[in-house]
């Protein structure tokens, strides 16, 4: 074990935001118990869970020995996975009604063109449903044609009366009975789920859909309670789009000046963001101007993780910096690499490298070479993160360049 070092955190609040995603908060809960015990054997230091201590819906309890000191720390979900759920309550005709709607978002508006200049592998992951759809509704269409030709070539060769109608018909049928084929296999493929996560953000051109909005002014409420309880940090931690969720939620809390001066520490751990996809688009004008804002306050530490092997992110992208709205007095968010090649052994890798949405994951995951990103450690142990990476050096890979085309910041 680590030589014992000056406690700065005896309690903790972890404020977790998932990204979009319609699992229920209890399978956060058991990755967090499952991974945690891995990590702590590697790690050589105790973690343990317990039943929520707190008044939140979705939560759990943690207490830790590392560093040789002992820390208490309270896990809640922010739930939104109903939201997630309801917006995925989409027939096949709406869904191809989305894929035309969100192709145009992205592409008529240029921004598909410009995210390519920064990371090809979040492009592509948005391509896949585009694609993989279209795919689907050929092969329907072929089945239907074919089913088609068939009846009419039976009718006239072998009954002597042209079935024309009828094979137009069961060709229709055809053509749904394939394409609802593959909607009932989505599991497998995740193309109807990865355009309905795509087509969320782009429905209303980078503003926040109603429901999310309310949603938020929840989470921010929860936040400053916590802001004001016992404890020496509360740290919220945004996954994949839950980090620009968690970028506006705090905006609003420091803007609105609810956040205690003499308070916890108050951090953001942002991990496998994905913010460009949406501040990118025309109308993100409230995100741009949470990003420009958030990114010079003293009130929070913001440290960005991401790594270059998970295709889903914006690797190593200055969220702030490529969306083209860094103001001089910019001061975050630290951007560093969770290097899952260097941190994952060989063997461990070489099982990951294909399973792109476990990899995505993989921040809340264990590492068997872990370095200095340890989710357990920033999560449950008795530094801050400010503390953490005090000193740290940003990426020296980072990407910092503004190639948005849209920065406006007023509605």
């Amino acid at each position: 074990m680590s030589d014992p070092s000056p406690q700065e955190v005896h309690r903790r609040r972890v404020m977790y935001i998932p990204g979009y995603d319609p699992v229920p908060p209890r399978k956060y809960r058991e990755r967090y118990r499952r991974e945690a015990a891995a990590q702590a054997a590697v790690s050589g230091y105790e973690i343990a869970l317990g039943p929520k201590r707190t008044d939140g819906r979705f939560g759990w309890h943690v207490q830790a020995v590392m560093e040789g000191q002992t820390v208490e720390t309270d896990v809640e979900v922010m739930y939104w996975s109903d939201i997630v759920r309801a917006s995925m309550k989409q027939g096949i005709l709406a869904t191809y009604g989305q894929l035309v709607r969100t192709a145009w978002a992205y592409i008529g508006s240029g921004a598909l063109f410009r995210l390519m200049r920064l990371r090809k592998g979040p492009v592509i992951a948005a391509l896949y449903p585009v694609v993989f759809l279209l795919v689907q509704l050929l092969l329907a269409l072929g089945v239907g044609l074919a089913t088609a030709l068939a009846v009419e070539w039976l009718g006239v060769r072998v009954l002597g009366i042209p079935l024309s109608f009828f094979g137009l018909v069961l060709g229709l049928v055809m053509v749904w009975a394939v394409l609802d084929l593959f909607r009932r296999q989505d599991g497998r493929f995740l193309a109807y789920y990865l355009m309905h996560d795509y087509a969320f953000s782009a429905r209303y051109g980078g503003a926040y859909p109603p429901a999310q909005e309310a949603r938020m002014a929840e989470f921010a409420d929860r936040i400053e309670r916590a802001l004001r309880g016992d404890v020496d940090e509360v740290l919220i931690v945004g996954h994949s789009s839950g980090a620009y969720i968690a970028v506006s939620i705090l905006a609003d809390l420091i803007r609105a000046g609810r956040v205690p001066d003499r308070g916890p520490r108050l951090a953001l751990l942002s991990l496998g963001q994905v913010i460009p996809m949406v501040s990118f688009l025309p109308k993100a004008h409230r995100l741009r101007a949470d990003l420009a804002f958030l990114s010079t306050r003293v009130e929070i530490t913001w440290v960005d993780v991401t790594a270059p092997g998970d295709g889903c992110a914006f690797a190593l992208c200055d969220p702030v910096a490529v969306t083209g709205v860094a103001p001089a007095e910019k001061r975050w968010p630290l951007v560093i690499s969770a290097a899952f090649t260097q941190t994952l052994s060989p063997a461990r890798w070489k099982a990951l490298r294909w399973r792109l949405f476990e990899l995505h994951f993989q921040y809340l995951n264990a590492f068997d070479r872990p370095r200095d990103y340890d989710y357990f450690r920033i999560t449950a142990g008795p530094r801050s993160l400010h503390s953490r990476f005090a000193g740290r050096a940003p990426s020296r890979s980072r990407i910092e360049r503004a190639v948005n085309r849209f920065t406006s910041v007023a509605a």
